[in-house]
């Protein structure tokens, strides 16, 4: 056994689970304790600084500068009863991770003595370098001039000695080079399309919230065993590892007990989590071993994003602590469950109403059902923007096996709602409905508030499935940025209500009523979107040829699925809806191809290492001892005897011998094709050509690599195998 993995083993035996002291009994005593939240606001600000807050947030009115300096006086004295030495804008580049630079409060006075100090004009905009975050080409390297500006609408919160100001990240010409801007922007999009829509219903409602629910996945792995495993740390996943003996397929990890160390770390996650305000609410295993579940209360859109984002950091850093490492990566081990982020997303109105919930009379029924088949419609036509959101290097490994849905979008809606529809499909309105029927449109549709969240199956294979009183986008990877597929989702949404909305107006221009109008359009965006509503197994062969006669797309490739951003559609949704301008919309083309280069090179580099500086060498060890073996067998026994007891052996060598040779030739062709696509001009170029010509060798490498390590003996095998990586407690 070599060193590293002795020595990762020896640590793992004497692992006990940390104590974790909780600060109170009464979780209420601590939630939110580390948070700038409206309590905190309206004890250190003075009222017009906090009526000034409130209005910014609430209607988007600017603070200026008088009373951004009264906040942020406010701000720093609550931060300073809880240690803090430093402030920093908190930001969502595009790595998918999260940035931050800290600066300390001190400062000169104007007789020069040294002070504490935090403006209003610090709270409000910095200044980092924006030509060093991927940019898409939006910034030259000369060109560094970028901002981080004060999101108003999520609380600043403190990280260690660290006052933490959300913000966006825009570029010197005002071009988004983050997550969150286009994100404001979509939510800001669906809010005025989807409150318009309402206001056909009830005139007083005034604004649409989007909310989330994200379901984060995640395995964690021995810090030991991780370090052993240079794929790992490098890459995120396992570029090789033959299947353990047992896995995932007795099903008995899943909802099982947790074990006492990880038990240990959920109990730090989730205090840590509850300080920061992130309303953590469940912890379960997960179907594959070493894998586990955590998700919160539903929260607005942007403020729940954000939290995604910091408990992502947050996990890392408390899983430290236990001596575990978190692995966000959508398929860190082949052959099990892989590993997403559920995003459940619905529209709630500013009056009470989840607008995908079935209501308790008939026109709150036909509001319900107005949202239903604007959402089949708009997944009907933007299935291609969707997957593109969703695409990335670790989802494409995901996608289609262990629980996670395929590549093909699909809405599922369960029995009841579909029966429903099919009901609607079969009325005529214009002739039977009459005229009481018309001011109401009851369409026998009262009994809807009886399909309860438990009356209709969950189909765990549909991409895009309606659960109660939400749909659940179950296509996006476990180490995604949320607003990914919130920003498609939303402005694919603000664009088809508006357009159904504008059908409405047409209709009723025409002389129909306003109902009938509704119930017109309702039928024939049922019709239409007919192909997009799929009740069955998602992963079976008879559906992917039913897909594909229904017209539906199934791209697996993620550099085919990410040009799908700048087709008509998508192009129509994104700048249609004044998301992205040209510039934005082809700098995160640019980005994600990037990105998916980047990580397709790292991959091919450190499997290339590993084949050759690590495998190669073990199994050439190996072959010398059976040859040696041999000779003292020859030595030993007649040649009767010999070549009965050396068959076995000799087919042994001449296999481990095969392999070696076909790694060595497949390494070289591989770092060949890699030199060339690196060689290519563009990165458009460059992913179609990782893609095509070099992540295959992944695949044919790894096979030899992994029939080499049930060849080998396993006292010399260099790295943590499977069964020690996923069954480590």
């Amino acid at each position: 056994m070599s060193k590293m993995r002795f020595f990762a083993l020896r640590e793992l035996a004497n692992r006990k689970p940390l104590e974790v002291q909780v600060p109170s009994e009464n979780l209420c005593d601590y939630y939110a304790s580390h948070v700038f939240n409206d309590e905190k606001m309206q004890e250190y600000l003075p009222r017009e600084a906090y009526e000034a807050v409130k209005e910014a947030i609430e209607k988007g009115k600017p603070i200026n500068r008088d009373v951004a300096d009264l906040i942020a006086s406010g701000m720093k004295s609550w931060a300073k009863t809880l240690g803090v030495t430093h402030y920093t804008h908190w930001f969502q580049p595009l790595t998918d991770g999260t940035a931050e630079k800290h600066d300390s409060f001190i400062d000169f006075d104007q007789e020069g003595d040294v002070i504490e100090r935090f403006s209003g004009k610090l709270l409000i905009q910095q200044e980092p370098d924006a030509s060093s975050f991927p940019n898409g080409g939006l910034r030259n390297t000369f060109e560094a001039r970028g901002y981080t500006a004060w999101d108003v609408s999520s609380p600043a919160f403190v990280v260690d000695d660290t006052l933490c100001i959300p913000t966006i990240f825009i570029a010197y010409t005002g071009e988004a080079l983050d997550y969150k801007t286009p994100l404001l922007r979509a939510l800001s999009a669906v809010d005025k399309a989807a409150t318009e829509v309402c206001r056909l219903f009830d005139k007083n409602v005034s604004r649409v919230y989007a909310n989330l629910g994200w379901e984060q996945e995640y395995f964690l792995v021995d810090e030991a065993l991780y370090d052993a495993r240079p794929d790992l740390f490098l890459t995120g996943r396992t570029l090789m590892g033959h299947s353990s003996a047992k896995d995932q397929q007795l099903d008995d990890h899943y909802f099982g007990s947790i074990p006492p160390r990880v038990t240990a770390f959920m109990k730090d996650l989730e205090i840590e989590s509850l300080k920061l305000g992130i309303p953590v609410k469940t912890r379960h295993n997960e179907v594959a071993p070493n894998q586990f579940e955590l998700a919160p209360i539903f929260e607005n859109v942007n403020l729940a994003n954000d939290h995604n984002q910091l408990i992502m950091d947050v996990m890392k850093r408390i899983a430290h602590k236990h001596h575990f490492a978190v692995l966000l990566h959508e398929k860190p081990f082949n052959g099990v469950n892989g590993s997403g982020k559920h995003n459940n997303w619905s529209l709630c109105t500013d009056t009470g109403i989840n607008l995908f919930s079935p209501g308790k009379n008939p026109e709150a029924n036909t509001l319900f059902l107005t949202f239903l088949v604007n959402v089949l419609m708009m997944v009907y036509k933007n299935q291609n923007l969707l997957r593109a959101s969703i695409m990335s290097a670790g989802n494409s490994h995901r996608l289609g096996a262990n629980e996670a849905p395929p590549a093909i979008l699909s809405i599922f809606l369960g029995r009841h709602l579909s029966m429903v529809l099919d009901e609607i499909m079969q009325k005529d309105y214009r002739t039977h409905a009459s005229n009481k029927q018309k001011t109401t449109l009851k369409l026998d549709l009262g009994r809807i508030p009886d399909i309860l969240l438990d009356t209709t199956d969950r189909n765990r294979t549909s991409p895009f499935a309606f659960t109660g009183n939400r749909f659940e986008f179950r296509a996006a990877g476990a180490s995604a940025n949320c607003a990914a597929a919130m920003i498609a989702i939303n402005a694919a949404m603000a664009a088809q209500l508006a357009e159904f909305k504008a059908s409405v107006d047409k209709l009723m221009e025409e002389g129909m009523e306003i109902n009938e109008a509704i119930f017109c359009m309702m039928k024939e965006y049922i019709q239409t979107s007919a192909p997009i509503h799929f009740e069955g197994d998602g992963y079976s062969q008879e559906w992917k040829e039913e897909a594909r006669k229904r017209g539906l797309s199934d791209i697996s490739s993620v550099p085919e699925a990410l040009m799908h951003f700048d087709d008509a559609q998508s192009r129509a949704v994104l700048m249609g809806q004044h998301v992205f301008n040209e510039s934005e919309l082809q700098s995160r083309i640019e980005v994600e191809l990037e990105k998916y280069v980047k990580k397709e090179q790292i991959e091919s580099r450190v499997l290339g290492d590993l084949a050759l500086n690590h495998i190669v060498p073990t199994a050439v060890s190996y072959q010398n001892r059976l040859l040696e073996n041999l000779r003292g067998l020859r030595e030993t026994f007649s040649q009767q005897e010999y070549d009965e007891l050396s068959a076995d052996r000799k087919e042994l060598i001449r296999d481990i011998s095969h392999r070696v040779t076909a790694i060595k030739v497949l390494v070289r062709e591989m770092t060949e094709k890699r030199r060339k696509a690196n060689h290519m001009d563009n990165n458009h170029d460059k992913a179609f050509s990782y893609a095509e010509q070099v992540h295959p060798y992944l695949d044919r490498i790894r096979e030899h690599i992994d029939n080499l390590e049930m060849e080998v003996d396993d006292e010399i095998w260099p790295l943590p195998k499977y069964r020690e990586l996923l069954f480590s407690k």
